[in-house]
């Protein structure tokens, strides 16, 4: 079999994250080199075995691997059919400098929570428009690879904030259409972005990434059943394109915007 060197990669509207890496390799090996970005890699098949500071790792399926800025380390596939990957380059302003000493003591990380959240991040990143999604999903990444790093003596209780999440609420009704950035947010409403996403969450019982599109939905429904097409509802609703619209709308209402609108009398 031929050796495989495939790669996509993009650089996401999300503040923090430098660049976003998918790739499918067989035969290649990667010499020693540096990042000036954390790497936060997922293996989804095959695994890959690398040095990092003159001790040798691998990463198996449930693995994840953060890899710190600044310090060597190369890569090669550990087994015949080598590997697919998803990486994530954050910069540090999503984790500082004072976590590289623990992250080179201990970068593969066995947490299958964490393994589903950096999977369901990389999932929101290729969708444009699910900005709010993946910079929610990346806060609370950023925030468990924390709790790795640094580990607590004592686990804190999530807080309830109920006029925290009343006022989010209230801006992203406001922000309906043109959205807005969870750090925006933050700002406006003076809280830690973490904290924003679980006040939310647990006053209402959905987190802020899927409120702004269920109520986006809602006002489609109506221009729909006043007889728009599905591209302008799309634009007058805040999605990104038609295709956006689409798979919001069929996950909640389990049709189509265009069925949903020839279906009205």
């Amino acid at each position: 079999m031929a050796p495989q060197r495939n790669v996509f990669a993009w650089r996401p509207r999300i503040p923090g994250v430098v660049e976003v890496f998918h790739a499918h390799f067989t035969e290649y090996a990667y010499p020693m080199h540096v990042h000036e970005a954390w790497t936060l890699l997922i293996v989804d098949d095959g695994a890959v075995r690398y040095d990092l500071d003159r001790h040798e790792h691998g990463t198996p399926h449930d693995t994840v691997s953060l890899l710190p800025p600044h310090v060597p380390h190369n890569g090669s596939p550990a087994t015949e059919h080598g590997f697919r990957k998803r990486v994530l380059y954050l910069d540090l302003s999503r984790l500082d400098e004072s976590f590289i000493g623990p992250a080179v003591d201990g970068p593969d990380l066995r947490d299958p929570v964490l393994r589903l959240r950096v999977g369901q991040l990389h999932t929101a990143l290729t969708h444009p428009g699910d900005e709010l999604e993946a910079e929610s999903r990346l806060t609370l990444v950023g925030e468990r690879l924390r709790a790795h790093l640094r580990p607590r003596l004592v686990a804190e209780a999530p807080r309830r904030d109920p006029a925290l999440a009343r006022r989010l609420r209230e801006l992203l009704d406001e922000r309906l259409v043109e959205g807005i950035a969870l750090d925006e947010a933050a700002r406006l409403v003076q809280a830690h972005p973490a904290h924003l996403v679980r006040a939310f969450s647990s006053a209402y019982g959905i987190a802020p990434p899927q409120y702004l599109p269920s109520r986006r939905v809602d006002r489609a429904r109506r221009l729909l059943l006043d007889g728009r097409p599905p591209g302008d509802v799309a634009a007058a609703t805040g999605f990104y394109d038609q295709s956006h619209l689409t798979r919001h709308f069929k996950r909640l209402v389990g049709v189509s915007p265009g069925r949903y609108r020839s279906s009205s009398r």
